[in-house]
């Protein structure tokens, strides 16, 4: 049985908005909810009612109503949700005009805090949505951006939404084949960038990589540049290019938002793309409003009074989901730059000198921080954050300790879990239940996510495959460029007929909570027993040795056997000595099943962008597959090290 970590006091339960919207349900349909497990219950058996529900108490901004709220709850895909409603994205996330922050907005090159008021970005995006519009941008045209997380992100993404364009985004620090792999495909109108951007330190410049892929991008007619981080440019050989001053329409002062359907297309994300290229989900904008609100106001219990902080990049889907705070009338905290620099407190000063309220972060930030030894309690005034979040990869149990040893004890952790492909969440936090550890606190309201297994039935408290079997909003609408529907199609409905499959191997334990196991296309199947990689990555979390690893299966012998890749610290050598221990350590912290039949020194571990470790694309070269989109990689040289390796040829 889990270990009860943390639990919030009745005081602070009833002071949550998750109690608040109980009572709120009560009130409006006479039910008598007491707990989060009651009202998860109602939201997937009364799905009309529950989304609702939510229109209603989030509050949402609308010219015309909707007709009914959705037309067959039991089809998946296709139901048609909200038919006949007009509203717009950008005018409910600017719907607060006032002087409170709206952003401020942080970066490892400077000291300085910039803060942006909700009547400032209103004013802001005003200036750009005007010319958006002068240039006869029109609903269904993409604005896209080679960004770095700073407000002007925001700005940008707000005013294509309030015209209805379509907004997608890559950071600046994907190469030109990255940047045409996504961008090429979806073919912009307009795109906007910075001079540069720092990270670890250093200044990069993004004039010289623009001036590789624009020539391919034939599509766009004007590329905005917004000077930043004091890193000078020439752009007068650019084509195309202008400084964003003399873009913007600088007496605009109202912004004339364009009411659209609610599946009107809002954002365009994009899988990773590490075994081909990259999928385009295209996701509407009621859906993302409605279910990235819930998650943010509800699960995370997000307020006026809150300061939200990220630690993302703008082409991660957390950058969305973050920005989406701002509609709640809460304050956004973004940083552009290394966690680590110059030293591993800088996120830390910045939560004490901001005092930030929500700390969002990735399982492997708080892996390095356990491995190098920081103490933030010890050095740092953290009594203001409230919940602290992680997202990217499963969080391993001894990461549930440190943060509440490390960090803070008086917290609410939530390890939550979803995807770019809902850009949201299927099982995140709850603001008025306990902690336990390993877990994820809860599947999200209105998603009716089980763990089906091998004969594609629900079970508790075993392993098995995640899938929600009751449509929800803010699925994607479609693929670009899939007119026929046959990659979507094949992307979640392909094993379970009407039942989206996630591709997430996990558990529905006794609380009602969620533990994640790994990717399920990444499973382990030894002797035909299915077994998750994250597993074996907590086995080895106190491995002094071991930096950090990665797991995969080679097929051998007609079977398929476990084979494990591991980065050493400094000072350690791969002998059998140490193999005979991480077996041993894996044996006894995991199971007999769980040992790997081969163990292999390297000198990196592979990272996707949004530091999701790249099973697949290892698993392929060790098959002698081709992997066809590096560029997708946080440190794509780190596959060469895994060709043509000795030992994968031997018993």
């Amino acid at each position: 049985m889990s270990k009860k970590m943390w639990e919030p006091s009745n005081e602070r339960v009833k002071d949550t908005r998750m109690y608040e919207y109980m009572r709120f349900v009560n009130d409006r349909y006479g039910n008598n909810f007491s707990n989060y497990d009651e009202l998860h219950n109602w939201s997937v058996s009364s799905t009309g009612d529950f989304w609702a529900s939510l229109w209603d108490y989030l509050e949402v901004i609308y010219s015309k109503s909707y007709e009914y709220v959705v037309d067959d709850a039991t089809k998946m895909p296709g139901a048609t949700w909200f038919e006949g409603a007009r509203l717009n994205f950008a005018e409910n996330l600017l719907r607060h005009r006032d002087d409170r922050p709206a952003i401020k907005s942080a970066a490892e090159w400077t000291e300085d805090v910039r803060t942006t008021t909700h009547a400032e970005l209103y004013g802001a995006v005003a200036k750009v949505a005007s010319t958006l519009r002068k240039m006869g941008i029109e609903p269904g045209d993409r604005v896209v951006g080679y960004m770095p997380n700073t407000t002007e992100t925001v700005v940008f993404m707000l005013a294509a939404a309030s015209v209805g364009a379509v907004w997608s985004c890559c950071s600046p620090d994907f190469g030109k084949k990255g940047v045409l792999d996504r961008f090429g495909q979806v073919r912009p109108r307009v795109l906007v960038t910075t001079t540069g951007y720092y990270y670890n330190g250093k200044p990069f410049s993004t004039i010289a990589n623009l001036k590789e892929f624009m020539p391919e991008l034939d599509s766009v007619e004007k590329v905005v540049v917004i000077p930043y981080a004091e890193i000078d440019a020439d752009i007068d050989s650019l084509d195309r290019a202008t400084w964003y001053n003399d873009f913007i329409d600088k007496d605009a002062e109202r912004i004339e938002f364009a009411q659209l359907p609610f599946y009107h297309p809002l954002y365009i994300m994009y899988s990773s793309g590490t075994t081909g290229l990259p999928k385009c989900m295209v996701h509407g904008a009621g859906g993302i409003l409605l279910n990235q609100l819930k998650e943010l106001v509800l699960h995370t219990d997000v307020k006026r009074d809150d300061l939200v902080f990220y630690y993302t990049t703008t082409g991660w889907m957390m950058w969305n989901w973050l920005v989406a705070s701002i509609g709640a009338g809460a304050s956004v905290l973004l940083f552009d730059g290394s966690p680590f620099y110059p030293d591993p407190g800088v996120l830390f000063r910045l939560a004490e000198g901001t005092g930030m309220t929500v700390f969002g972060t990735s399982a492997r930030y708080i892996a390095a921080l356990e491995q190098n030894d920081v103490e933030p309690a010890k050095d740092h005034d953290l009594s203001s954050i409230k919940a602290i979040l992680s997202t990217g990869s499963p969080l391993a149990e001894e990461s549930f300790d440190y943060v509440y040893n490390k960090i803070k004890e008086n917290v609410c952790l939530s390890s939550i879990s979803g995807g770019s492909d809902i850009n949201g969440c299927f099982a995140l936090g709850n603001s008025m239940g306990p902690v336990y550890r390993g877990e994820l606190q809860c599947r999200g309201l209105g998603m009716k996510v089980e763990a089906f297994d091998e004969n594609g039935k629900p079970v508790r408290g075993k392993p098995g495959e995640l899938v929600c079997t009751a449509p929800f909003p803010s699925m994607p609408i479609y693929f670009w460029n899939d007119e026929s529907g046959e990659k979507y199609h094949n992307a979640y409905f392909d094993v379970y007929p009407g039942v989206w499959r996630h591709g997430d191997f996990i558990m529905i334990t006794e609380h009602n909570g969620v533990i994640i196991y790994g990717r399920s296309d990444a499973t382990l199947n030894p002797g035909g027993v299915r077994i998750g990689t994250a597993e074996i990555y907590s086995a080895l979390h106190d491995t002094q040795e071991v930096a950090d690893s990665l797991v995969v299966g080679q097929q051998w012998d007609n079977d398929i056997r476990v084979v494990l890749f591991v980065k050493l610290n400094k000072g350690y050598r791969l002998d059998d000595e140490l193999k005979k221990r991480i077996r041993k350590t894996i044996r006894e912290n995991a199971s007999p099943r769980h040992v790997p039949a081969k163990i292999i020194a390297v000198d990196d571990i592979p990272y996707t962008i949004t530091m999701k470790k790249v099973e697949l694309a290892v698993r392929n070269i060790i098959h002698g597959k081709p992997v066809t989109n590096r560029d997708a990689l946080m440190n794509p040289e780190s596959l060469d090290l895994y060709h043509d390796i000795p030992e994968l040829e031997e018993e």
